[in-house]
């Protein structure tokens, strides 16, 4: 088969693909000292696996260090090769073939080849994995060096769901120490190809990492990273304070402020795709429930005051939105702003036949995020939708979404990478991993356009569907989050900005201390 080559600017212009990247120097000296994070969140053995990828940002803070991909987003260079140097497509659009790094050893030592490749887009199971099982034919290995991954027909997003975060189908684990561990011994003791090795993991409590010294971009300057799980914000800038924390992760409000005044502190906000927005569960298809009333479900997307709750959270640096996509994706259309209007609120509701109100239950949240939550909460109350807020650790929140557990309101968000097909295929469409229904017409549409070679075309198509959303009220969108991080006296660089979309430090080779 022949592979013609184009050097591509973009991760959704997709022709003639081929991308070289000469190596990078190494960097001189062993890696010493250590950085410390303040994490929000607990810590999940999931993420320990690209394999179970959930399509969420979170598994990256563990990926980027653990992992690498053959493609993935690099400072730059929002496709940056990797594993793989190099890449082409097919003339006729239903094969890619990716040239292997040379001497890329994985942690235990063994040397990664094309059945590597193989083994993990084909054990793959998490965010999309339904969809490649629909257009992928198979995959091949055409030497140690080369993988072909052969498609059913021409598929114009493929490197968008496969060569960004969306998903974890290009991240690579080995073949041989899988097999031989199983799936939960491997969560027990991850084995990569990334920057760092895998020391201990106490969960609930850190993660430690150390530097893999072999890795083939280049050895990082820190020895090791230790990742302390602190769920309390306040607890997290105070141990930035005393040094006992390098980064600390989501620091919002009056403790951002606290941040910006104290000396040797740095805060560090970074815009990210990282959209939130109410969602209105199954209750929206059930045709007993408020919630299937679209007058119902403008009246709570009214209700809410989105700049009021930027500026009190994030210092006014989130983006308040329309949409569920970020605006900074390929495909997007530009949502109509929503208003604050809670007077035009009550009406809807006495419309809808609910004239002083409703008892609208729980609304289920990512307990990190529950300061947003709950001021979300009481702009309902304010308009007569009674509501109460349910916090959940995010491991479990994001579970009992995925498994479509979580009944009446909840608070939804979603940072992966990639562009408006891709957030379309996990969050609106039928057979998405967190979609509790859809419409016939999103469906045909996102069908449709997953096979239009021109991008015109496809754009109409993807424009329509968010059109349709927007129209039908299937979401109450909020804001696109600033991602608000102490940074402490003793880093040089923090990592935090340099790829883009990333709310996380990496790449974590590039990460360094202070000279003492």
């Amino acid at each position: 088969m022949r592979f013609a080559t184009w050097v591509r600017p973009s991760v959704v212009v997709l022709a003639l693909v081929l991308l070289l990247a000469p190596p990078a120097p190494r960097a001189a000296g062993a890696p010493e000292g250590q950085m410390t994070w303040a994490v929000h969140v607990s810590i999940a053995p999931a993420w320990f696996d690209p394999g179970e990828h959930p399509g969420i940002i979170t598994s990256m803070l563990v990926f980027y260090a653990l992992h690498d991909a053959l493609v993935k987003p690099m400072p730059g260079n929002p496709t940056a090769p990797s594993l793989a140097e190099s890449w082409a497509m097919s003339p006729d659009g239903l094969a890619y073939e990716f040239a292997l790094r040379r001497d890329v050893v994985f942690h235990n030592g063994e040397t990664m080849t094309a059945e590597d490749v193989k083994f993990s887009f084909e054990r793959y199971r998490g965010a999309a994995a339904k969809l490649f099982k629909e257009k992928v034919a198979g995959v091949e290995v055409v030497d140690p060096l080369r993988v072909r991954i052969k498609l059913r027909e021409p598929w114009p997003d493929f490197m968008a769901f496969f060569a960004t975060p969306a998903t974890g189908a290009a991240w690579i684990v080995p073949k041989a120490y899988v097999e031989k561990v199983g799936d939960d011994g491997f969560k027990k003791a991850p084995i990569g190809a990334g920057p760092y090795k895998f020391v201990s993991f106490n969960p609930g409590v850190e993660m430690v990492l150390e530097a893999h010294e072999r890795y083939w971009r280049k050895p990082p300057h820190v020895k090791r990273l230790v990742f302390r799980v602190v769920t309390e914000e306040a607890t997290r800038l105070a141990m930035l304070k005393r040094g006992e924390a390098d980064v600390a992760y989501s620091i919002r409000g009056e403790l951002a402020e606290d941040v910006k005044r104290t000396p040797g502190l740095k805060l560090a906000p970074t815009l990210i795709p990282a959209t939130f927005w109410v969602d209105f569960t199954s209750e929206q298809w059930n045709p007993k429930s408020p919630w299937h009333d679209k007058r119902v479900r403008l009246a709570a997307s009214l209700a809410i005051d989105r700049q009021a709750i930027s500026q009190a959270e994030t210092l006014g640096f989130s983006k308040v939105s329309a949409s569920i996509i970020p605006s900074t994706y390929d495909f997007y259309w530009p949502a109509p702003p929503i208003g604050y209007d809670p007077a035009q609120a009550k009406r809807l509701l006495a419309e809808a036949g609910f004239p002083q109100g409703f008892d609208a239950g729980e609304l289920t949240c990512d307990a990190s995020y529950s300061n947003l939550a709950e001021a979300v909460v009481n702009y309902f109350n304010a308009v007569g939708i009674k509501t109460r807020l349910k916090p959940l650790e995010r491991a479990a929140w994001l579970s009992q979404w995925r498994e479509k557990k979580i009944r009446g309101l909840m608070q939804a968000g979603a940072g992966a990478f990639g562009n408006a097909a891709t957030r379309i295929d996990n969050y609106m469409t039928s057979q998405g991993t967190y979609v509790s229904g859809s419409y016939p017409e999103i469906d045909a549409l996102f069908a449709k356009q997953a096979q239009e070679l021109d991008r015109g075309k496809r754009e109409a198509m993807l424009h329509e569907i968010q059109k349709i959303a927007y129209d039908r009220v299937m979401f109450a969108p909020i804001w696109e989050l600033a991602f608000l991080n102490g940074v402490g006296a003793r880093v040089e660089e923090a990592g935090l900005g340099l790829i883009q979309h990333q709310p996380y430090s990496s790449p974590y080779e590039d990460l360094k201390l202070k000279a003492k």
